[in-house]
């Protein structure tokens, strides 16, 4: 039997970092050998590249610039053409992919990946909202990262009956504690204490690190705050008005592999988001698989899904500090119960959210679909 053709559609692709991009490469990676694969993909220039990635064909369109934080890739449709597949699979949200389907109308059964809503550019949504809806009603099938997202998202909520919940995954093999790592960790623990709560991900509005940091005033602890952003000065300025001054740390950039250090080297790690463009949280996976207990908002979104309140970490309310204390005081006079969240996050990472066990679930959809 040959092996389906599929066409997969995103935003960018390795080694650009983001959630998406990840995502669609742990995916494509773990497909390859399964299926025929054609990424197409924005490049970061205007020219247009073709590659391949561990075996993988990737189109990386000209990209004449950014619109409303959107690609411009005006020869994409052409591209879209070029291969005759099966399925298409396009993540979304990624208006400039969407354009580029209608026009090309490539031939395969339609898949999205809807990864979170668009939150902040509300003005567009207006404009863009029937189109979406319109290509929602047309797809196949819908995957959503939660059964959270689903239920609240204003768009999903309209298509329950062909929405499935496949969760995103991670590499588990990167968190491994190797004896590297472990030096790593000692001098982490000899330059901050025994008492560290990590921060991992970009400075940005809906990240509410200026809620953690208010909270550190209660609490006595030394907080590292790993990454960058647009709200980066703001929050630094914020952290030395504080209290707690002495004891929050911006370490910027951590490379892709001291990170697992610091997620070993942590006694809890806090993801204080205040609002829905944190549509999933892949970050309290990572410290997950290094066993640590997570504190996290009850968003409606797949944040307090994948952190079970009193199984894998604790659940706050969003935009309340005093929460996020009380929470991170709790675990941190307690050991125990860190270990016990610990080791049942990462239990639950290896049970629901591998790579390998995701792209299984899609290969399964495409059986489906194929089918039908």
């Amino acid at each position: 039997m040959s092996k389906f053709k599929i066409l997969q559609i995103g935003k960018f692709y390795f080694p650009i970092p983001g959630g998406m991009e990840d995502h669609l490469y742990h995916l494509c990676n773990e497909l390859k050998d399964k299926c025929e694969l054609r990424v197409v993909i924005a490049n970061t220039k205007p020219i247009t590249k073709q590659t391949y990635v561990n075996g993988i064909k990737i189109i990386r369109v000209a990209n004449l610039g950014e619109i409303f934080s959107n690609s411009t890739c005006l020869t994409m449709p052409f591209w879209l053409k070029q291969f005759n597949s099966d399925i298409v699979h396009i993540h979304l949200p990624n208006p400039m992919a969407h354009l580029s389907y209608i026009l090309a109308r490539p031939k395969g059964k339609l898949i999205i990946m809807w990864h979170s809503d668009i939150i902040r550019q509300k003005f567009f949504l207006r404009l863009y909202k029937p189109f979406l809806l319109r290509l929602l009603k047309r797809a196949k099938r819908i995957i959503a990262a939660s059964p959270t997202y689903i239920e609240y998202s204003p768009f999903l909520s309209k298509f329950r009956d062909k929405s499935i919940v496949i969760p995103l995954g991670i590499d588990l093999s990167r968190f491994v504690l190797t004896e590297e790592i472990k030096k790593k960790v000692n001098k982490i623990r000899n330059n901050f204490g025994d008492r560290i709560v990590l921060f991992v991900g970009r400075l940005a509005y809906y990240k509410g690190v200026d809620y953690l940091i208010k909270a550190m005033e209660n609490v006595e602890a030394n907080l590292l705050i790993v990454g960058i952003g647009g709200l980066e000065k703001n929050l630094k300025n914020l952290a030395q008005n504080s209290p707690a001054r002495n004891r929050i740390c911006f370490l910027g950039e951590v490379t892709h592999d001291d990170i697992v250090s610091y997620f070993h080297a942590c006694d809890l790690f806090v993801l204080p988001s205040i609002e829905r463009s944190e549509a999933f949280g892949v970050v309290q996976l990572e410290a997950m698989a290094c066993g640590k207990a997570v504190v996290s908002t009850n968003l409606t979104t797949g944040v307090p899904w994948v952190n079970q309140n009193k199984k894998t970490g604790i659940v706050v309310p969003p935009r309340d500090s005093e929460a996020l204390a009380e929470a991170i005081n709790s675990l941190l006079e307690d050991p125990g119960l860190r270990e016990e969240y610990g080791k049942n996050g990462r239990k639950r990472v290896e049970e629901e959210f591998t790579k390998e066990l995701v792209a299984e679930r899609v290969m399964n959809l495409y059986r489906e679909e194929m089918r039908s």
